[in-house]
């Protein structure tokens, strides 16, 4: 199963330049990466995104992250991805930009 990760132009950089990362501030504060399924991407784009461009969208294969993957409720109760360990770039299956597009984040038709 793909799970997917949005990151700013900059933190897609460094996790290229580093091989690894420990997430944007919003993870480094909480301690996890955050990551959203196929269905709470779009939402999770608008609500931590709005607005914004210069953004990659990171598919990465939930087999790759063993059990430091598990599975939180957030909002309304829904279960998220969380990785409690840092991100390494072999754990990435594709990344690809996130166009902004009339202020709505255009994402891959067929996202799994």
């Amino acid at each position: 199963m793909l799970i997917y990760k949005i990151f700013r132009g900059p933190e897609w950089a460094d996790l290229r330049a580093k091989g690894e990362s420990a997430g944007a501030p919003v993870d480094l504060a909480d301690g996890y990466v955050h990551f959203s399924t196929a269905d709470q991407a779009p939402e999770t784009a608008a609500k931590h995104f709005a607005g914004e461009g210069d953004l990659m969208l990171l598919a990465i294969e939930t087999d790759r992250l063993g059990e430091a993957l598990r599975w939180e409720p957030s909002r309304g109760g829904a279960l998220f991805p969380h990785l409690y360990r840092e991100l390494r770039l072999s754990d990435v299956a594709w990344a690809q930009p996130l166009p902004l597009v009339d202020g709505v984040h255009q994402f891959p038709a067929g996202l799994e």
